[in-house]
């Protein structure tokens, strides 16, 4: 075999294939696949290339070096799962081929495995959820939806408010007043005995954004049922650390609304007043995921005691002309968070990039009516972080603006086309480094 690795041109390469057939034996073909540095990416590459590779009626037969580290099979069943994804409702099956794992001593993998299972899960439910077209998920489908998946795990309570008991969501009220499906907000709680620490994760849930009144150019909506990515996020990742049984409390908020146009569509102009107490004029329709985040934000603040508060978002046009189409924007002014988050992002093979909260912008988000406007000048994903800032209060936070990376044009290393589920594995990764006894992000 070694001799076959020295013979190959690319087989140092990451994610590289090169196929032997072999005509009328068994197996008919061979395929080697190159780990590079041989690190956990590199593994995760070489997985999601095997899988497409393969043919669906195919079988897969993988011989592993006996000295394998564990994390190079989580990286390698990572991509062989998120590599195989097909959205669920499509209508080609099976979702992914099926591989078989030849290891000296499987028991020794278990732990690995059973995390980049679970992982891989999380990420499909939120590409799934993500991928699933407007027409069927209005805030009432994605909230039972949630209420379903909690359902089949032990330890989750989901809370689902609707009507008048939104009453003080004057943000999520406002969003969701122009749609014939009314909004909805969810609160899922995970608090396993013992836990210490406890991590709110805030997730937008635009079920479809046409900008409203300021509504949005053809091309610029056509993708708008992703605008809930970072929802499907959140809920994805507290679902998964119920299955790895994580010893951390959660709670997971949900604002769900339509931003649609009608008789009841919010206007330029109109002040609201949010959860806290605090208004906002509003001054552009199609800057709406911030006033529903801000209920969230200031809700969690008032009545949850939070040690931190994260929350995903896909938020702003601007995080693809900062970073470009694979790397969302994180803003945080907690040292010590960021470099947690960053190193979760960077074990899961989820690329962030961190961008200041700068005040020099500040100015720019005044009212003479209201507390603040919604759409302030200056570069966007700054601005509608510091848009945010004012309703987390006085605890540890992180905002994540991952518009761009929540959606691939195509395959892409362990991505496939459509969703993403960005998110869902950086919080696993950095909810999995925490336990009851120690700071968040420490």
């Amino acid at each position: 075999m070694s001799a076959l690795v020295g013979a190959t041109e690319g087989a140092d390469t990451a994610g590289r294939i090169t196929v032997f057939p072999r005509p009328l034996r068994q197996p008919s073909r061979v395929l080697l696949a190159g780990v590079g540095a041989g690190d956990e990416a590199a593994w995760r590459a070489a997985g999601a290339a095997i899988v497409r590779e393969a043919g669906d009626d195919e079988t897969l037969e993988a011989l592993l070096p006996a000295d394998l580290a564990p994390a190079a099979l989580r990286g390698l069943a990572e991509g062989l799962w998120l590599g195989g994804y097909r959205y669920r409702d499509a209508v080609k099956a099976p979702r992914s081929g099926e591989v078989r794992l030849v290891l000296d001593d499987p028991s020794a993998y278990a732990e690995s495995l059973a995390a980049a299972r679970v992982t891989a899960e999380a990420t499909w439910l939120a590409r799934d959820l993500t991928n699933t077209p407007a027409s069927v998920k209005n805030p009432e489908w994605f909230a039972g939806q949630i209420v379903a998946e909690a359902a089949r795990r032990t330890g989750l309570t989901v809370t689902v408010r609707a009507g008048d008991e939104l009453e003080r969501f004057g943000g999520l009220r406002a969003v969701g007043g122009g749609s014939v499906s009314p909004p909805r907000f969810v609160e899922i709680s995970w608090q396993p005995p013992g836990a210490t620490t406890h991590v709110v994760l805030v997730g937008k849930g635009i079920t479809f954004d046409t900008g409203g009144i300021s509504i949005k150019p053809r091309d610029s909506m056509k993708l708008m049922k992703k605008d809930m990515g970072g929802a499907a996020a959140v809920v994805a990742a507290t679902l998964g650390a119920a299955d790895l049984n994580l010893p951390v409390r959660i709670t997971t908020l949900v604002p769900l609304a339509e931003n649609a146009i009608g008789g009841g569509a919010f206007r330029p102009g109109d002040v609201i007043t949010h959860y806290d107490g605090s208004t906002t004029e509003n001054t552009n329709s199609d800057a709406e995921g911030r006033l529903v985040l801000a209920d969230a934000l200031a809700y969690a603040a008032a009545e949850l005691s939070p040690d931190l508060v994260i929350d995903l978002a896909t938020l702003t046009g601007a995080n693809a002309v900062a970073l470009g189409k694979r790397t969302a924007a994180l803003i945080s002014p907690d040292e010590e968070l960021v470099t947690a988050l960053t190193a979760a992002g960077e074990a899961a093979g989820e690329q962030m990039w961190r961008l200041p909260l700068a005040d020099d912008y500040v100015e720019h988000q005044r009212s003479d009516i209201a507390d603040r406007i919604n759409a302030g000048a200056g570069p966007g994903v700054i601005t509608a972080a510091l848009f945010l800032r004012d309703f987390y209060g006085p605890v540890r936070w992180a905002h994540f603006d991952m518009s761009a990376p929540s959606w691939s044009e195509s395959a892409d290393g362990e991505l496939t086309k459509g969703a993403t589920g960005w998110g869902a594995r950086t919080l696993l990764r950095y909810l999995s480094a925490l336990d009851g006894g120690q700071q968040a992000g420490a």
